[in-house]
Parts: C-alpha cells; sequence; structure tokens
C-alpha cells in the first residue's frame, strides 16, 4: 500500500481501516488530502478488500468539517471550484463497488458529516456530535449535504438541521436516522465489525450491483431507476452463484420441479 501523508491504512480480514491523519487541523477536508483519499479508493479497489472504514484520529474529531484556512482565502469563483471538487470525491466515493463505513467519534460536521452521507453507513459512539453548521459561520453546505440529507431523513428534518446549524449527539443522531447504530467509544470497531459479518455472507458483486441500484432510486426518475435496477440484476447473471445455488438446491431436493431435473442441469 501506498503511504500517504494525511491518510493512515491497515487492511485485514476483507476490512481496510482507513484513518483521516490531520490532528492538528480537526483532520479537516483541504485540497491534498482529497486528493489522497481517490488514489487510496484506486487501489483498494484493486485488491481482495470488501469494506473500507474510515475513522478520524485522535478522540476529538472524526472529520472536523472542512479546511476552513483553505475556504478564507477563496473569493466566489474559487468557492465554486472548491465546492465541485469535494462533489467530486463525494460522488466518487459512493460509486465504489466496495462497502463504505464511516465509522464516527468526536465531533463530524459540515464536511465530515457531508463524507459520511457519502459512505453506505454510518456507525456513531455515543460520545459523537453530528450535523450540518455551515449557516453558524455564514455560508452552507457545499459538500452535497444540502442534497443527500434530504434523502436520508426527508426535506422537513433536513431543513430544520440546515437552518438551525445544530449538533447531535450519537444517541439522538440514531433516532434521528443520521447513523445506522451507536454504540461505546470502545467498542466502535467492533461494531462495525460485527455490522459487516452479515453483509460479508453475501457475494460481493451483488452487493456492487446493489449499490448501483439504490443509489439509481436516489437520483434518477422511476423509469430511469427501472432500467437501472434491471440492467444490474442482468449483469448478476454474468456470475455462476445463483445458478450454483439452484443446482445445489435441486440435487438436494430442496427444490421442486415438475421439470426434468437431469436436463435443467444440463442448460
Amino acid at each position: 500500500m501506498t503511504e500517504y501523508t494525511y491518510l493512515l491504512s491497515e487492511c485485514e480480514n476483507n476490512i481496510c481501516w482507513v484513518t483521516i491523519n490531520r490532528p492538528g487541523d480537526r483532520n479537516s477536508i483541504h485540497s491534498a488530502l482529497m486528493t489522497e483519499l481517490e488514489c487510496m479508493l484506486d487501489e483498494i479497489e484493486k485488491t481482495d478488500v470488501r469494506a473500507i472504514v474510515f475513522k478520524g484520529i485522535g478522540d476529538d474529531y472524526f472529520i472536523g468539517g472542512a479546511d476552513g484556512l483553505e475556504m478564507m482565502q477563496a473569493g466566489p469563483e474559487q468557492a465554486l471550484s472548491f465546492s465541485k471538487k469535494i462533489q467530486n470525491l463525494f460522488n466518487r466515493m459512493e460509486k465504489s463497488p466496495l462497502i463504505l463505513v464511516a465509522g464516527i467519534h468526536g465531533l463530524c460536521f459540515g464536511g465530515g458529516y457531508e463524507f459520511s452521507l457519502a459512505c453506505d453507513f454510518r456507525i456513531a459512539t455515543d460520545k459523537s456530535r453530528i450535523g450540518l453548521p455551515e449557516v453558524k459561520v455564514g455560508i452552507i453546505p457545499g459538500g452535497a449535504g444540502t442534497q443527500r440529507l434530504t434523502r436520508v431523513v426527508g426535506m422537513g428534518l433536513a431543513t430544520e438541521m440546515i437552518l438551525s446549524g445544530q449538533l447531535y449527539k450519537g444517541d439522538v443522531a440514531q433516532q434521528m436516522g443520521l447513523v445506522h447504530r451507536v454504540t461505546t467509544v470502545e467498542n466502535l470497531d467492533q461494531a462495525v465489525i460485527d455490522f459487516l459479518k452479515p453483509v460479508f455472507k453475501n457475494p460481493q458483486y451483488a452487493l456492487s450491483q446493489a449499490k448501483k441500484a439504490l443509489r439509481a432510486s436516489q437520483y434518477f426518475g422511476l423509469e430511469e431507476g427501472l432500467n437501472a435496477e434491471a440492467e444490474a440484476f442482468s449483469e448478476c447473471f454474468s456470475h455462476s452463484f445463483f445458478r450454483d445455488l439452484m443446482v445445489q438446491q435441486l440435487n438436494d431436493g430442496m427444490l421442486e420441479t415438475t421439470e426434468d431435473v437431469t436436463e435443467i442441469l444440463k442448460k
């Protein structure tokens, strides 16, 4: 694995644990970190890893937003470019065929929570504080927070969260649907592993195709979404897993058929 300046990684048992490593800057997201994240995704996706779990170094921050020092130097044109860049990173994450998990502990706000929204699952500790407080400093979410949050919790709650800028503790965040699970600080890694166990029982290609179809439901109309689902469904049949399972069940007598089983197995 390539050595990165702002990322630490350790891969074991189908999981790659990636730690955002900017302890002096709230683990905030700046341009160089964005570049490293895209490179690391490309690298990990070429391995046998099935899931990436993102964490933040230290006890205080998961990711404390986008880099304020970089943004404070921006005028409108530079701000537009920065927003597009971070949106492109999160789009890239969302399209990954791997399962992405945000292991949230500490403060997770602004670009940090937008980062987690680009992951498939969010598991937080009871000591976390989560939200999109950008309006409190005179800006708005620029990393797709206004778009992805509405798809996660609905327009009403997203409007309340973004216009108030309030942060929510881990247990409240779970009740609101902002995260999937809440656990203790000490149990975070194990909680992630346990959460992924039933997911890993399924073939990786099926998980990847299911992700494609689910994302299509978010971004396309019904007709386009149905087409995307049908295409993803058909791609599954380029693998032998389903047929092999059916053959095994026929041989074991678990399935009943009025057709000649011998002829079916020849096909």
